[in-house]
């Protein structure tokens, strides 16, 4: 897979963040087109290390099945700034991207999507960066205030900040925390939530992020990182 277009990756915060201002403008949000391959992405790494693990695992949306899993080690070469993380995450995230063998129709992050201070998260930024459509699922809120959903499997409430629709809270289980769901590019709302409760059979996040996150962690613990 090979990105749309490039841009550095090594700039201050304040150009990081005028670069996401720009880039916004780029993202579409409309129906999904039919998706049988998602690579779920992750990375884990300690916020004052320089080393961190990225970690892509592609699963037949179908099925379910495992298609293919690619971890890599990379080196941050931008500080840890809430809002920012695209920037020290997204080089690692789109060399792997780069080294898929699979074709991939979706990239599902584990984070945010227009559910963002500036309307462009790590889903937002991927998503424009690859050409194809991108949904982001995070466990907690970055921006916005939303109602709690109801109690059942399904329910969902509109995330709001700054009085725009940036995402869903969405409760994936009966009586579980919800998870915080926006699309990338080339999504929309509904269509970002039914595939995310398609995702989750078992578990509060959909089954491909949680094995991205483990894939990650086993690996930083496997390198001593």
């Amino acid at each position: 897979m090979l990105p749309a277009f490039t841009h550095p990756w090594d700039l201050t915060p304040a150009d990081a963040a005028a670069l996401q201002r720009t880039l916004r403008g780029r993202v579409e949000i409309r129906p999904l087109p039919p998706v049988r391959t998602a690579a779920a992405l992750d990375v884990s790494f300690s916020k004052f290390a320089k080393e961190l693990v990225g970690g892509a695992v592609v699963v037949d949306v179908e099925t379910g099945d495992v298609l293919e899993e690619r971890v890599l080690v990379g080196s941050a070469t931008f500080p840890y700034v809430p809002g920012l993380l695209s920037f020290r995450e997204g080089p690692v995230l789109s060399e792997i991207l780069m080294r898929l063998k699979t074709p991939v129709d979706l990239i599902l992050c584990d984070g945010q999507g227009l559910a963002h201070p500036r309307r462009f998260g790590i889903a937002c930024h991927l998503g424009v960066l690859f050409g194809i459509p991108s949904v982001g699922c995070a466990k907690s809120l970055l921006c916005g205030d939303c109602r709690e959903p109801g109690e059942k499997r399904g329910s969902s409430t509109r995330l709001i900040h700054n009085g725009d629709v940036v995402g869903r809270a969405v409760r994936t289980r009966d009586g579980v925390k919800p998870v915080f769901v926006s699309p990338g590019h080339l999504a929309d709302f509904d269509d970002s939530v039914r595939l995310i409760l398609r995702l989750a059979s078992r578990y509060r996040l959909p089954d491909p992020i949680r094995r991205a996150h483990r894939l990650v962690n086993e690996a930083r613990r496997r390198f001593g990182l």
